[in-house]
């Protein structure tokens, strides 16, 4: 096994569409796994046509989150197609699906038929709810489990609607990690016992874990945490303010130390003595009158000069960026953030893989290929598929 490919002899078969579940396996794919797409003949995963079209016909989401994969055109749906998977099963150790719960169980694919096939499997199941639970047949998508976790309800100004938190497929691209995290735990356990295991995960679960204290004062308290716009429940100053330039800053004075020196930094050093303004309880009882000295302060300066200001004072800041701003900016480009690479679209930039490793880097060895393009390669290699059987399955429909 090669060193700086960690993952290498790991299979995966990718079933899932669109991001949730798949991006687990972009994860994987970045360290070294074979990933697996497994496609709908004709028509493919769904995210080839979702997103901004490219030249090469498949939108530009699909050639990034689809890197590094192979691509199997598979009716799971069919006898011929089932019973095709289940060999590949045979010699993978990863599924990962995101249908409906039920779904693989009516085609004789659920977990305890696979794993008859291959008990070491792993699989994957992120859904909407979860398998269980009186939803679980409900369907969903990420807009969905940001407002169903309590994420959404937090989004906005107050008193105004809430608004979506940022990318729409947010909860999507965390349930993806979550699913690495238990995908590499099930594998641990599986080379140690023998036996794999089914990871299930809602796509709310995935958001809803990550809302610091929320649940945990609610339950305490009864303290119901409302939009608050930029600003933060527990801290003040921690916001976003408009420089003179009209660019925006985002300012974090997460103790009394740090607005101390943001006092200082402000000219005002009597402001941090001051027993409004001194201890972390007296700003948030006066939110509004700090947030209005700090943001008549950094009006008074461009953002350029706003940032060097707060630098000079160790106090933390930084700019708001456009995407614009990210590719121009010079951190960005020395920490390698953005990778140019090459595509079925030609030359294309694409988020690099995370997280940086010393001796185990991630790598990009593809772009996502087009709709089958490892199909006769993979069934000849791992079901035993003839030449002429593979026509036979294309003349059916199955491949």
């Amino acid at each position: 096994m090669s060193h700086d490919a960690p993952l290498a002899g790991i299979r995966v078969l990718d079933i899932a569409t669109f991001v949730a579940a798949p991006f687990c396996g972009t994860v994987l794919s970045d360290f070294g796994a074979e990933v697996i797409k497994i496609e709908q003949p004709g028509a493919g995963d769904p995210l080839r046509r979702f997103g901004t079209p490219s030249e090469c016909g498949d939108t530009y989401v699909w050639l990034s989150e689809a890197r590094n994969k192979k691509s199997v055109t598979l009716d799971l749906r069919t006898d011929r197609g089932a019973s095709l998977f289940r060999e590949l099963v045979r010699k993978s150790d990863v599924v990962l699906e995101n249908f409906r719960p039920g779904t693989l169980e009516k085609w004789g694919l659920g977990f305890d038929a696979l794993s008859d096939v291959n008990p070491k499997l792993v699989m994957l199941r992120i859904s909407a709810y979860g398998q269980d639970g009186p939803l679980r047949d409900k369907p969903g998508f990420a807009r969905i489990a940001h407002a169903f976790s309590g994420l959404a309800y937090l989004a906005g100004e107050p008193g105004r609607p809430p608004v979506m938190p940022g990318s729409t497929s947010l909860a999507d691209y965390i349930s993806g990690l979550w699913g690495a995290v238990g995908v590499m735990v099930a594998l641990r356990h599986a080379e140690a016992t023998g036996r794999g295991q089914v990871i299930d995960i809602g796509l709310y679960e995935s958001v809803f874990r990550l809302l610091d204290e929320i649940a945990t004062v609610y339950a305490k308290t009864g303290f119901i945490r409302e939009r608050l716009g930029p600003d933060t429940v527990n801290v003040v100053p921690h916001s976003h303010y408009q420089t003179a330039d009209g660019r925006w800053l985002a300012l974090a004075c997460s103790s009394d130390k740090m607005f101390d020196r943001l006092a200082r930094a402000m000219r005002r050093p009597e402001l941090s003595a001051d027993v409004r303004y001194a201890t972390m309880t007296a700003r948030i009882s006066h939110r509004d009158e700090v947030n209005a000295l700090v943001a008549d302060w950094l009006a008074t300066m461009s953002l350029e000069q706003a940032l060097a200001e707060c630098d000079r004072h160790d106090v933390p800041c930084g700019p708001i960026y456009s995407i614009s701003d990210i590719f121009n900016d010079p951190h960005y480009r020395a920490r390698g953030n953005i990778a140019e690479v090459d595509s079925r679209a030609g030359s294309i930039a694409v988020p690099s893989a995370i997280p940086r490793m010393s001796r185990t880097p991630p790598r990009f060895r593809h772009a996502g290929v087009s709709l089958g393009a490892h199909t006769d390669e993979v069934l000849t290699a791992l079901a035993g598929v003839s030449a002429s059987m593979l026509a036979t399955l294309r003349d059916e429909g199955v491949i």
